[in-house]
């Protein structure tokens, strides 16, 4: 049995730090900081960067409309030390936040705001918290890093909380209810205000994920007034500290060492002083980061040069103890095809292994006499291109044995971009299926995706649309990889938009029932006037949209009763497309005339000229009373109508 270590020089560092003793270790809390937000209503933007070590900056886009929305002080409003958030991540006076609004004052005008990391975030000890959640709602989606979505567990709602209620300590001078807190429902992943729907103050509620993000998305909806919603983001920052001692000497200065996180990326470096002390200070406080010795010329490590880090629950301490190289040293190196180092890759000689550090290099000692054939495990998605020959250690010679060396060759790899508009989209999950388990991924900020190191074969890409767009073109493509780079597999997608109105009388009273044919590129949809005469439509495609009212019996339109829209892939939101009815006058009625009665005429034949003298008195007589009659029947009804 012999002895394995590491040796090598770390050529990169992303951060440098000075060496601090254990004694100082300390958590910290801090709130996030906002570069300005800039655009227009409709399409905001602005950077989020949670305070720790290394920064991690998100890319925020939001299609808020204008007024009173952007990054505020937090001189008049915050979290105070009193709020279950605070407790943990202190005041968040003089902080900033972020202040949001729908995308437009509507039932269907919701906002989408997304927040892109390009790195994914801790998998603990950070948060977000949404406030003045009262006459509104927000339904939140996120992505792990894996592009898988998030569920409700993972997202880790904490609870909700009014920051203006009495008795929280050191709250602002707002007024609230205690009992004024939004209510989550885990099943559609919503945090929704007051039953009510009145506007109110502090209503808030906290979050904390339990695994890394890669993107987070907003979608805030209005339920009554004119809301705004409010956005905060913390995080806690721990130390680790250790120290490094030759067991033949005692404490070593000058030795280098770097941090690695859970991705395998070197996020700090620096180096012992001050009798063997080194520190990181300041780093996310989450578990899977690991602390590599670079071991000086002749040095080797007792146990191990890399030791796992967890900051997820107190600071760490990670010490190193190194002695003297004892022959026979066998060393080498594993890089890429294109020299780039591969760290963190197993090497086995015999039945002991070792591993290479960040910059690729490996050694073992006290090798004993015999033949020797080097192996590594194959990183995934690599092949070895090169393996070093079989080597011998003879009797009698100390001499070390180097350039046992490998070199790998990386599968090829699968890109493409997500547009909308021409610009890309971030937060877009794609997936990949075909070879192996389907895996996943986000696009960046920039929009792009990238599945590496994949196998030869025949694959399924395909786009999840997100909420408040819709694929241009398909959301699918079939690709097969070979021996080359596959790029240019891209998708585009438009914003929806959404179509609103009311009908009503000429006097402003809601009209209900009416019906509002809506016809655009999918055709007609054939929609009713509410209660209160709103109708809406949403998630609409690009395209021009006619919105035709039926005129019910016995109205008459007043203005238009047809009106026409166009929505872009910009995903317009048009609201007051409204329509007037004025009830028609009614038709006058004639009283229906009863004929006149009061004696029969005389049958027979009257003469052609003169009276006939038989009867002639008799028929003056008659003709007199059926004048009278006439007159009375007259007067007697001018009497009536002059009663009414």
């Amino acid at each position: 049995m012999f002895l394995a270590g590491l040796t090598g020089l770390i050529t990169a560092a992303v951060l440098t730090t000075v060496a601090i003793t254990p004694a100082s270790a300390a958590t910290t809390a801090s709130w996030a900081a906002w570069a300005p937000l800039t655009g227009a209503g409709g399409a905001f933007q602005t950077t989020m960067t949670l305070a720790g070590q290394p920064a991690l900056a998100a890319s925020v886009t939001s299609d808020s409309r204008a007024g009173q929305v952007g990054v505020i002080s937090g001189a008049s409003a915050w979290l105070a030390q009193g709020t279950p958030v605070g407790a943990k991540y202190g005041s968040s006076q003089n902080q900033p936040y972020l202040n949001l609004r729908p995308k437009a004052d509507t039932a269907a005008g919701a906002s989408t705001t997304t927040y892109s990391f390009p790195t994914p975030t801790p998998s603990s000890n950070w948060t977000f918290v949404l406030g003045d959640i009262d006459a509104d709602q927000v339904r939140i989606a996120a992505v792990g890093a894996d592009g898988a979505p998030l569920t409700a567990d993972e997202l880790g709602f904490q609870g909700g909380f009014n920051y203006c209620a009495p008795g929280v300590a050191g709250k602002p001078s707002c007024t609230g209810d205690a009992a004024d807190v939004p209510s989550w429902d885990p099943a559609t992943l919503t945090l929704t205000g007051n039953v009510a729907a009145m506007d109110t103050n502090g209503a808030a509620a906290w979050f904390e994920p339990s695994v890394p993000i890669s993107s987070l998305t907003f979608v805030f909806a209005r339920r009554s007034g004119l809301p705004v919603y409010q956005t905060w983001f913390a995080s806690l920052a721990r130390d680790v500290t250790g120290t490094v001692t030759d067991s033949g000497t005692g404490p070593v200065d000058g030795v280098t060492l770097n941090l690695i996180d859970g991705n395998g990326a070197v996020v700090g470096t620096t180096t012992t002083a001050g009798g063997g002390l080194y520190g990181f200070p300041g780093f996310f406080a989450t578990d899977g980061y690991t602390v590599e010795a670079v071991l000086p010329a002749g040095k080797i490590a007792v146990d191990a040069s890399r030791k796992p880090a967890d900051l997820s629950t107190a600071d760490a301490v990670v010490d190193f103890t190194i002695r003297d190289i004892v022959p026979v040293a066998v060393s080498g190196n594993v890089s890429d095809s294109e020299g780039n180092p591969m760290g963190g890759v197993s090497v086995t000689i015999g039945d002991v292994t070792t591993t290479t550090d960040s910059a690729g290099n490996y050694l073992f000692d006290t090798v004993p006499v015999g033949d020797y054939t080097a192996t590594i495990t194959t990183p995934d998605g690599y092949t070895v291109t090169t393996s070093p020959p079989p080597f011998t250690v003879p009797d009698g010679v100390e001499t070390p044995i180097t350039g046992v060396d490998f070199v790998v060759t990386a599968n090829p790899s699968l890109s493409g971009t997500v547009t909308a508009a021409g610009a890309g989209v971030p937060g877009v999950t794609v997936t990949l299926t075909g070879p192996g388990d389907p895996v996943s991924t986000v696009t960046g900020a920039d929009g792009t995706y990238r599945f590496p190191l994949l196998p030869a074969g025949d694959y399924t890409v395909t786009m999840t649309t997100p909420d408040g767009t819709i694929a241009v073109g398909p959301s699918t493509r079939s690709e097969s990889v070979a021996e080359t780079e596959v790029t240019g597999v891209d998708f585009a997608l438009a914003k929806t938009g959404s179509i609103e109105g009311a009908v009503t009388t000429d006097d402003g009273t809601p009209f209900p029932g009416a019906t509002i044919t809506i016809t655009g590129p999918d055709g007609p949809t054939p929609i009713s006037s509410g209660s209160d005469g709103a109708y809406a439509l949403a998630a609409l495609p690009p395209g021009e949209y006619t919105m035709t009212m039926t005129v019910p019996p016995g109205y008459t339109a007043v203005g238009p009763s047809t009106l026409t829209v166009t929505i872009t892939d910009a995903g317009e939101a048009f609201s007051d497309q409204d329509f007037v009815l004025l009830a028609d006058a009614p038709t006058p009625t004639t009283p229906p005339t009863t004929p006149p009665t009061g004696g029969t005429a005389p049958a027979g034949t009257l003469p052609a000229t003169g009276v006939d003298p038989a009867v002639g008195t008799a028929a003056w007589i008659a003709l007199g009373a059926l004048i009278t009659g006439a007159s009375a029947i007259a007067t007697a009804r001018l009497r009536r109508r002059s009663m009414r």
